[in-house]
């Protein structure tokens, strides 16, 4: 096969890919998530329900772009952290500026983050896509403080961060919220004491 004729089928996938992630928006935003099945989507897309959930593994998929490249760069954050940075500092500065803030100019991203935030299978949904790298950043924080792999106050840590954004998310603002948990962890939760 041809590199053009393998162009032209990933770019048709990609194509496929997006107008059912468009429909799925449209007809989530106009009748509500509840009253959408994946059959309205497929339709409203022009394919087939099996040619759906070959882009899209669930309903609920079809609101999220792919988190492709999330867990790397979440790992990322810790091996490839400054030097003299500390580990904290580093996951820090990661979540907060990508999970911290959200591009409220773009068209259609507020209407998107309120039908997520008002339907629980959604936010579930997201949660769970969001905590499936809490082993990636456990292994990564284990190689970075030289630790036994399975020590469990690593284990912590790596689910205290991950959880870090959906404590903050409905924070009147979820920067300082993530930065005041943060504090906590790396001066202790004594912090909390009179």
């Amino acid at each position: 096969m041809s590199e053009e004729t393998m162009g032209r089928r990933e770019r048709k996938k990609a194509q496929t890919r997006q107008a059912l992630a468009d429909a799925a928006l449209r007809l989530f935003l106009e009748r509500g998530y509840e009253n959408v099945g994946v059959r309205d989507v497929a339709e409203a897309a022009d394919v087939a329900v099996t040619t759906l959930f070959k882009h899209f593994p669930s309903k609920e998929a079809l609101v999220f772009d792919e988190d492709e490249g999330q867990e790397e760069a979440l790992v990322s954050s810790v091996r490839d952290r400054a030097p003299g940075q500390s580990v904290l500092g580093a996951l820090r500065d990661h979540i907060v500026s990508t999970r911290g803030t959200f591009p409220h100019e773009e068209p259609g991203f507020v209407a998107m983050l309120d039908l997520v935030r008002s339907t629980p299978a959604l936010r579930d949904y997201m949660h769970r896509m969001w905590m499936r790298h809490e082993e990636a950043l456990a292994a990564a924080l284990t190689e970075a403080f030289g630790v036994p792999e399975g020590d469990v106050r690593v284990a912590a840590l790596a689910h205290y961060v991950m959880e870090i954004p959906r404590l903050a998310h409905d924070r009147e603002d979820p920067p300082e919220a993530m930065n005041a948990v943060f504090d906590m962890l790396e001066r202790g939760w004594g912090g909390l004491e009179p």
